[in-house]
């Protein structure tokens, strides 16, 4: 007798059944999220990875909520699409909310999906991607939401400075949420659909009586030139995830790997002869070391971080011979390079990622000192300068400074000197390393012999015990006499020199004293 045929082909019932999880919300909520400017989850994910490679887990996990009439809404996927796929042929790890699922809003389901991906990432060793646009966490469900957040949160602790962690605020991102981004080592905001904040306007009216907009208070622009908390703001969520994907060249995929080196055609050896006119006569007067930075680096190309943020220092990362660097650099085009707070804590931050992911860092020092004032001083410049300290004299990958211009009082001390252990240090011969200026110094060193002196004589006095005073000591070769500037090189041939100290230690092997970990002043 034959065998009688199932009445359901169990290949069409998947095929249902996955058309179904990838309708996610509707076409109707689809739209909607485009008319706002936004792409779906599932085409977020289509522009990020390379074409063809997205293999998706946990398509068909449900809600177990059946509470407040739930039970009857149980749509595959619960609003969250997670697997991992390739960028430019190197695995990755990647969750999107859908916000047309719920608002995208975090279950201790969908809790659960993004902590599989994320020790997935951990135990092969590959990048976490976050895709952020949700209304927060599930009220329905209650404790359970909150501890899906808390297990996120454990997991982004862990994997720090294990994996890189990537984190793309493409629309709401509010509470308890904000904290999983806060952790992760680099948050990507869009410029018009993305706000972040701990409480919200209606909140803060209510509690502060202030009056104040979602962008005003929490949009891509405030946190990346206010609070410091985004590190790159894009127009829309294509250029959102094609920098992803740029940052993404410069990075190892984990603490133990290599930063993927790529060639070039730019010749080591090439001289940049307009860095020998760059730095003015006048040390009062500004450049832009942006300048400097476009010049040394191959193909001048310059990948910045934070570039709205505390602008009196420049961070990002840039490749010499192939090889990608982290750069760190002093602005003198604003507050004339000194370092502040904000300043502090942005190149600390960036100093402690490249350390824990061995990119090497080059260090370009044109400092006058730290910022004057109550405002900094009550507001801890002491602690958080410390920070930049610490995170410099901690690195163990291969550091070179180059001193431009200034170097002044503690802060030549922390941009990576000599003494905290930096491998290689250059000087320019326009190099001006001492205790503090030359103004300063003669108004202290030589104030009872201008005091006595005849008001008419007083200033011209001033003047030659500053010129003096710069040709004895504001110069670079009083700390080559000591050794703790390794060399004093022409501007033009920085880049030469640059590629062959970076060359010299490329199996550099450094240790910190054995510990669980230090105590960072925070």
């Amino acid at each position: 007798m034959a065998t009688q045929k199932h009445q359901h082909d169990p290949i069409e019932e998947l095929k249902r059944r996955s058309t179904e999880a990838e309708a996610g919300g509707g076409a109707e909520r689809r739209e909607r999220q485009h008319a706002e400017g936004k792409l779906s989850a599932r085409e977020r994910i289509d522009l990020l990875l390379d074409e063809g490679t997205f293999e998706e887990l946990d398509k068909f996990v449900k809600h177990q909520c059946t509470d407040f009439g739930m039970a009857e809404q149980r749509p595959s996927g619960d609003g969250f699409v997670s697997g991992f796929g390739r960028i430019d042929g190197r695995s990755v790890y990647v969750f999107a909310q859908d916000f047309t699922v719920f608002g995208g809003s975090l279950s201790e389901s969908n809790a659960e999906k993004i902590t599989k991906i994320m020790k997935l990432a951990m135990s092969n060793g590959a990048p976490v991607i976050g895709l952020n646009d949700s209304g927060g966490a599930r009220i329905q469900e209650g404790v359970r939401s909150l501890a899906g957040y808390a297990d996120i949160f454990l997991l982004n602790t862990l994997a720090s400075g294990v994996i890189p962690q990537i984190s793309a605020v493409m629309g709401p991102c509010a509470g308890g949420a904000v904290y999983s981004p806060a952790i992760t080592d680099f948050i990507f905001m869009t410029e018009k659909a993305s706000y972040m904040f701990v409480t919200g306007p209606d909140v803060i009216k209510t509690v502060t009586h202030e009056d104040v907009t979602k962008q005003e208070l929490g949009g891509a622009m405030t946190h990346n030139a206010k609070s410091g908390v985004a590190h790159f703001m894009a127009h829309d969520d294509k250029e959102c995830l094609a920098m992803i994907r740029e940052l993404l060249t410069f990075l190892p995929s984990n603490n133990l790997d290599d930063p993927p080196r790529r060639g070039t055609e730019d010749p080591a050896s090439r001289a940049e002869l307009s860095l020998n006119s760059i730095v003015p006569e006048d040390p009062m007067v500004p450049y832009d070391i942006k300048d400097v930075i476009h010049a040394v680096v191959d193909d001048k190309y310059f990948f910045e971080v934070h570039e709205h943020f505390a602008t009196n220092l420049v961070v990002g990362f840039a490749r010499l011979d192939g090889r990608p660097v982290g750069i760190v650099a002093n602005q003198p085009a604003f507050l004339a390079g000194v370092l502040d707070i904000n300043a502090s804590v942005k190149g600390a931050r960036f100093v402690r990622f490249c350390d824990a992911f061995n990119i090497p860092l080059i260090t370009f020092e044109d400092v006058p000192g730290f910022l004057p004032g109550t405002q900094q001083e009550w507001g801890g410049i002491i602690k958080h300068g410390a920070k930049l300290l610490f995170a410099f004299a901690e690195a163990t990958v291969p550091k070179i400074t180059v001193i431009t211009r200034k170097a002044y009082g503690g802060a030549y001390c922390v941009m990576s000197s000599k003494h905290i252990r930096t491998d290689i240090n250059f000087a320019w011969p326009t190099a001006e390393i001492a205790v503090m200026g030359p103004e300063g110094a003669v108004n202290i060193v030589h104030k009872r012999e201008l005091e006595r002196a005849p008001e008419s004589e007083r200033e011209r006095l001033r003047a030659e015990k500053t010129a003096e005073f710069r040709e004895r000591y504001a110069n670079p070769y009083v700390a080559a006499e000591r050794g703790y500037v390794d060399a004093i090189i022409t501007p033009a041939e920085t880049r030469a020199k640059l590629i062959a100290a970076l060359n010299s230690l490329q199996n550099k092997r450094d240790t910190n004293p054995r510990k669980k970990h230090g105590n960072i002043p925070l």
